[in-house]
């Protein structure tokens, strides 16, 4: 094999290596997709054994973690991409380090069901913790789509959802407090649901920092700690 026929073979390997890791991404967001389902559904229906399977499912997405960022690993070792390549590799171990921990999040959520909520949520609390744990799914779903179509306005879009996500976490904190004062007695219970709805509420915040590595991976910036306005004006200028 010539020169240029070894260095054609060895540009294909390393994207077919490059569109693997991509895709082993979209597969752990699936599942912490669905997990993130099955912890809302069982927080609000109190289901037990969802919780259950939700904490015993978690080490799936441990373990995806770890075989992607051993990917990673051996792929700057032994191609030492360029600046671009280089931009995806460090997009995805940021990736599935936050999606990582929205499975630690989505855990937590889980390990709040129990006796004790079965029948103690009043409906309008029900309600909205239904709606937060939809617009959370929401963003999860959109920022992932947004990874596998390199589409900064999609990721932008999800930056934006998370200030309604944190809008709706602080009205059922107020909404909480007020059932608090006004029964002592709830406190235990009450605060447990606090515990949810603040996951949840970090879940919307992972979401936004993967947008923002599609971002990255797009324009070659880092907007991390850029406001919206700033992102949008990085987003026209590119």
């Amino acid at each position: 094999m010539d020169k240029l026929h070894l260095s054609e073979h060895i540009s294909q390997q390393f994207n077919e290596e490059l569109e693997e890791v991509r895709s082993k991404v979209l597969q752990m967001g699936g599942v912490v997709e669905e997990q993130l389902n099955k912890a809302v559904k069982a927080l609000i229906t109190g289901s037990e054994e969802l919780a259950a399977e939700v904490v015993q499912n978690d080490a799936r997405v441990n373990a995806l973690e770890v075989e992607i960022d051993d990917d990673c690993t051996r792929i700057v070792a032994r191609r030492q991409p360029a600046a671009s390549d280089l931009r995806l590799v460090m997009a995805v171990i940021r990736t599935i380090n936050d999606l990582e921990r929205i499975g630690d999040e989505v855990k937590r959520v889980a390990k709040t069901v129990g006796d004790e909520l079965r029948g103690t949520l009043e409906e309008d609390v029900r309600q909205e913790l239904e709606h937060m744990g939809e617009q959370v799914s929401r963003m999860l779903t959109s920022v992932l789509d947004a990874f596998a179509r390199t589409d900064p306005d999609a990721a932008l879009a999800v930056s934006k959802a998370d200030r309604k996500v944190d809008v709706k976490y602080k009205a059922i904190t107020r909404q909480l407090i007020s059932y608090m004062m006004q029964d002592h007695s709830s406190i235990p219970v009450i605060l447990n649901v606090l515990w949810a709805a603040r996951a949840l509420e970090r879940i919307g915040d992972r979401c936004q920092n993967i947008a923002e590595y599609v971002i990255y991976l797009v324009i070659g910036k880092n907007v991390r700690y850029a406001s919206i306005d700033e992102i949008m004006a990085e987003l026209e200028a590119d």
